[in-house]
């Protein structure tokens, strides 16, 4: 390790500095949000150089001709204009312009008063809503730059220890309850090798050098984000460069990536990513039992027809593709076990859409068409043996389709009320090939195919009064389709939703929020049929949730924050599994396919808690956040029984992380988390070690009569990251060094039972042999170092 690191030190001193840019050039403009005009006279500084300062043109351009190289955001304002902090930007040869839009102050158009940061907080989400930057993406410890692993450090959000997973698991609820939005189109999954029916995977397929800024909702959902019981993220992308063609390669933890912007013509602009992985040699160098390999891509373009009228097309697409490391074979039982049930994987997703804005005066109408698709096939042999078909134990492809046409109009009103009106239409199409050996003579055979046409409306209104003393919202969303005669009445799934938020003085302000939420059951439980060809699931209804969070924050100043919110949510008509009686919403944390089982709407949970989350920042040197979690999450089969942990249940979550710039481009950031311990599911066996069950299923069987009985021990990692950047008068060349779990700290998971492949009762019927088991301990943890390199130019 130390000849590594010594390696990649000396590597970076090795460049030239002599040659590095001291400034660069900032440039942007500065327009009216409703007029689209340009807007004269307007202020431009970095938040942190408020001596750096630039004047917008009759044009409403500006220009900062010496802005020292890093990653800033910028402060805009004007008089008669409601101030702006732009999300962050790095600073370097290649700056995409800073356009801004300024909304008019009605309420205070002779003075100027720059009110403090509120991160992200508005009147129709003033609690619940947290803000991810540009800097946290690019410098988060142990997270290398995806999503789903830098949001964990919020309030809230558990996270698998398991270092292959990313599931995201907030506030109690499981990985099947959040929803993605990238400029309002809906990505069903961010995720390769996607869990089929949730929403979780190793790996985010979303490449972060095209994210401007995500919000990230853990209650308080915006009316038009249809389906989140848990969260919603909100990707923002960056705009393309309409200066220059800019380009970016980055080798990283797990793949190699090249980005690019720039623009076609005067109107048009666009950006574009392609990634390449190579997990299959760092999971092989490591000894994992899994060999995934993947190829993603991504595009954003975006015209401005007219002043008033833009249209942007965008596109997501990943393929996969996973083997297994059969080299394992025979040398470590924790690895004979993942082989002999995982399948191997093979996927294919892609999200395309297209958004036509339109800006009218005070109003903005948006009109959005997206398709989106998921492939999913999975094949597995007996001991993985392929050369013969009676080895076969699992043989599915299944397809998700859904398209949408969705509408919304925003309205700014004088005297600080909004009004936003939405309407969609949707067509859902499913299907399934599956073959399956549920146990020895015993096959699940079957095809499906399901079409749904589904529906929804949503208005919202919001009010902020004179100064910001105080602000509340309204909404209220309804959804249907036709699947049946329950679910095709909106009225059943009507989702109304309340906020409110109080400033008492400049540093103290308080929030709350309420709300009914509902969900469609995965697309697995809605299509699945029994041997005669009959939908199982018809009584199945919406899933939903009540939601309500109270909070307080305390700011000092913009670098200095303290907040606490308290939440409780109740769910009702959660789908139950009829085979093990463990609700649907428990399940979804490893590889495989979530919901195609027979179920019945009858289990109901619910959690409960208090987070209190610290910002300190000292600009250019200091950015600390820290969080805390105590919450409960619990579920029963019905209402009759008594609740019992849920498989999310870590009670305690403690994330510490922080980021220090040295001079000379050095920085240096840390992140502790801590979470309690999962409860968990003893396995049986007895039950595991019938000869007609291993053969078929390769894995430990539960005792479900002792459902989430035990509890594992908890768990810290801490993470280290050292980046090193230079600036060059035409490039920007970045070094990091990334260590996970620098304690080496170790996981333990339950125990399980492996059959030795010798039958202790071979006299009796085949279906009373029993092999023998050999209990294995789990126990996984290991230092994991990543050099990267990052080339912009």
């Amino acid at each position: 390790m130390k000849k590594f690191f010594c390696g990649w030190l000396l590597c970076s001193l090795l460049v030239v500095q002599a040659v590095a840019q001291s400034s660069f050039r900032v440039t942007g403009k500065v327009i009216d949000r409703t007029s689209r005009q340009p807007v004269v006279g307007a202020f431009v500084f970095p938040t942190s150089m408020d001596t750096l300062r630039a004047v917008t043109d009759t044009a409403g351009v500006f220009v900062l001709p010496h802005v020292p190289p890093g990653i800033f955001s910028f402060r805009v304002t004007a008089a008669g204009y409601v101030p702006q902090d732009t999300p962050d930007y790095i600073v370097s040869a290649v700056t995409p312009e800073v356009n801004v839009e300024l909304e008019e102050d009605v309420k205070s158009l002779h003075t100027l008063t720059v009110r403090p940061k509120s991160y992200g907080k508005t009147a129709e989400a003033p609690v619940s809503v947290q803000v991810i930057g540009l800097r946290e993406i690019e410098k988060s410890p142990g997270a290398n730059r995806d999503i789903s692993r830098i949001v964990r450090g919020y309030p809230g959000v558990a996270f698998s220890p398991v270092g292959y997973r990313n599931d995201l698991i907030v506030r109690g609820g499981g990985p099947s309850e959040n929803r993605f939005y990238m400029d309002g189109i809906e990505i069903p999954n961010i995720n390769h090798f996607a869990t089929q029916g949730a929403t979780g995977g190793p790996v985010s397929i979303v490449n972060a050098d095209l994210v401007r800024e995500i919000k990230f909702y853990t209650g308080s959902f915006p009316a038009d984000r249809a389906g989140a019981l848990s969260s919603v993220l909100d990707f923002r992308l960056r705009e393309g460069s309409s200066e220059r063609q800019t380009f970016k390669a980055t080798l990283g933890a797990s793949e190699a990536a090249l980005s690019g912007s720039g623009h076609i013509g005067e109107k048009t602009t666009y950006l574009f990513s392609l990634r390449q992985s190579y997990l299959q040699l760092l999971f092989k160098m490591i000894g994992l039992p899994f060999l995934p390999n993947y190829i993603d891509g991504q595009f954003k373009v975006k015209t401005r027809l007219t002043p008033y009228d833009e249209l942007t097309v965008m596109a997501l697409a990943g393929v996969d593709r996973m083997e297994l490391n059969t080299d394992l074979a025979g040398e470590d039982e924790g690895s004979d076990y993942i082989l002999s049930y995982l399948p191997k994987i093979e996927q294919e997703t892609f999200t395309v859409g297209a958004s036509y804005r339109h800006y009218a005066g005070r109003h903005v109408q948006t009109y959005v068409l997206s398709h989106n698709y998921l492939n999913d096939k999975n094949l597995k042999y007996r001991n993985n043996d392929e050369s013969t078909e009676e080895n076969l134990t699992l043989r599915l492809r299944s397809t998700e389709q859904k398209t949408t046409l969705r509408a919304e109009n925003m309205t700014t009103l004088p005297g600080g009320w909004m009004l936003k009106e939405g309407a969609e239409l949707n067509y859902m199409d499913y299907t399934d090939r599956e073959r399956r050996l549920l146990s020895v003579g015993d096959w699940s055979a079957y095809r499906t195919h399901l079409g749904l046409v589904a529906y929804g409306a949503s208005f919202s209104a919001a009010y902020t009064a004179p100064e910001e003393r105080w602000s509340a919202s309204v909404g209220v969303r309804a959804d249907g389709n036709n699947y049946s005669s329950r679910m095709s009445r909106p009225w059943e799934q009507l989702s109304p939703r309340a906020s409110f938020r109080y400033v008492f003085s400049p540093h103290w302000s308080t929030a709350a929020s309420a709300g009914w939420y509902h969900q469609l059951p995965p697309y697995t439980a809605l299509g699945y049929k029994d041997a005669t060809n009959r939908l199982v699931n018809r009584d199945l209804r919406y899933m939903n949730v009540a939601q309500a969070a109270w909070g307080g924050e305390w700011k000092a100043n913009d670098r200095w924050a303290v907040s606490v919110e308290g939440f409780y949510k109740s769910y009702h008509r959660v789908p139950l599994s009829l085979a093990d009686g463990v609700p649907l919403t428990c399940k979804g944390t490893d590889y495989g396919v979530v919901g195609n089982e027979a179920l019945v709407s009858t289990a109901q949970g619910r959690a409960y808690g208090v987070e209190a989350l610290m910002r300190w920042t000292l600009p250019d040197r200091l950015n600390l956040t820290g969080s805390f979690t105590w919450y409960r999450s619990e579920y029963r089969a019905d209402r009759h029984a008594a609740y019992v942990p849920s498989a999310w249940d870590n009670r305690v979550i403690l994330n510490m992380s922080g980021t220090y710039d040295f001079p000379h481009r050095w920085s240096v950031g840390l992140r502790l988390s801590c979470i309690g311990g999962s409860p968990y599911t003893p396995y049986d066996e007895i039950a595991s070690s019938y000869v007609t069950y291993w053969d078929a299923n390769g894995k430990s069987a539960y005792d479900y009569s002792r459902y989430n009985a035990e509890r594992l021990p908890g768990y810290a990692q801490l993470d280290v990251r050292v980046d090193k950047e230079f600036f060059f008068k035409r490039w920007r060349l970045g070094l990091y060094l990334d260590l996970q779990n620098v304690t080496v700290s170790k996981l333990r998971q339950p125990d399980v039972f492996m059959s030795t492949g010798v039958v202790s009762n071979p006299e009796v019927p085949l279906k009373e042999q029993r092999y023998v088991m050999r209990r294995i301990e789990q126990i996984s943890g290991t230092l994991l170092p990543t050099l990267g390199v990052t080339v912009e130019f």
